[in-house]
């Protein structure tokens, strides 16, 4: 952890006490007289600027800025003490915590900045040419970040996509939600890669949700037969060999159909259902598949190749050759 972090977010209890201290010093030092002459040559008329109606002195500056460290060290820790004590909630929903956690954490801080500007002495009422300003500028320049926070708000309060919810973006990008931020959301991939998305990207985007309200999920294998095959018996093998997996779901129970006749097969589509798609499907697509291939090899079902037949009704004058008789050929080339 840097100083600047631990400076102001102090998580140590040696940190805490230096902190305390040194306020604590500067606060008996005012009480008792000792910075009167400081804060006389800080306010010295030569130091001091006129700004509109304010006058601005190194002694203001420095005061506003103790008022203002003092003020945030201490919702700092007002809000981790709320937030520790909203993550303890066990029966409330992780989505419902962490939107509390964020709510919380933005009324502490806005009590105590302003608190801390009528301390300093600066007038609330040009807090209003202030937030137009600010509003102007969320309309050009923070257009994005405002609509990934609101995002992000409108997440929590959906319960649409959750911490550890399996999930697939438009763009092909597959994986778990480890974090809802302010900004992002983070994804880990399936290869172990950390993909920050923006939040307004699953408000305004298609996002698949595996686990949303069950952990279900469906796994379809496709497979051809020879012609001669027995349709009867291959349905049922196919049956068996997706019952017999451990993690094969009873219910919806698995199904098999005839798709169709092909150019050189029978096509038949096996679905069955594994109950928890977070733990994965492939491994069990690619078992059932071995079993299949093993069922059929001892009933001599033909998995077929594909099959072309090729006519031939006419052909261009002279690019089909008639035979030649080698032993004419060789007494013509005798003759002097």
């Amino acid at each position: 952890m840097s100083i600047t972090s631990e400076f102001f977010h102090p998580r140590t209890i040696l940190a805490r006490v230096l902190i305390v201290g040194a306020l604590g010093a500067l606060v008996w030092a005012g009480y008792n007289g000792h910075l009167v002459p400081v804060r006389e040559f800080l306010n010295d008329e030569r130091l001091t600027l006129e700004f509109m109606e304010y006058k601005i002195s190194p002694y203001t500056v420095l005061k506003g800025l103790l008022i203002i460290f003092g003020f945030f060290w201490v919702s700092s820790l007002v809000s981790a003490q709320i937030e520790k004590r909203i993550a303890g909630i066990a029966r409330m929903r992780v989505s419902n915590r962490e939107l509390l956690s964020k709510a919380a954490t933005l009324i502490i801080y806005f009590i105590f900045f302003v608190a801390a500007l009528d301390m300093i002495g600066i007038d609330l009422k040009a807090l209003t040419v202030l937030g137009g300003a600010v509003g102007i500028g969320i309309g050009f320049g923070l257009q994005k970040i405002t609509s990934n926070f609101i995002s992000g708000i409108i997440l929590l309060a959906e319960k649409s996509v959750e911490v550890d919810d399996l999930i697939e973006l438009s763009d092909g990008t597959q994986g778990f939600v480890r974090h809802t931020g302010a900004r992002y959301s983070l994804v880990e991939t399936f290869d172990g890669k950390e993909v920050m998305v923006p939040n307004e990207d699953f408000i305004t985007a298609r996002v698949i949700n595996w686990t949303l309200t069950n952990k279900h999920g469906r796994v379809e294998i496709v497979v051809g037969v020879s012609y001669g095959a027995d349709l009867d018996l291959v349905h049922k093998l196919l049956l068996e060999a997706a019952h017999e997996h451990e993690r094969c779901a009873e219910f919806p129970e698995p199904v098999c159909y005839l798709d169709g006749f092909g150019d050189s097969s029978i096509n038949f589509t096996l679905h069955f259902w594994v109950a928890d798609v977070t733990e994965g499907r492939r491994g069990p697509k690619s078992d059932v598949q071995f079993t299949i291939w093993r069922k059929f090899a001892e009933n001599d079902i033909e998995i077929p190749f594909p099959q072309r037949d090729l006519h031939i009704k006419s052909a261009p004058k002279g690019l089909l050759r008639e035979p030649r008789d080698d032993a004419s050929d060789a007494k013509a080339e005798d003759k002097p």
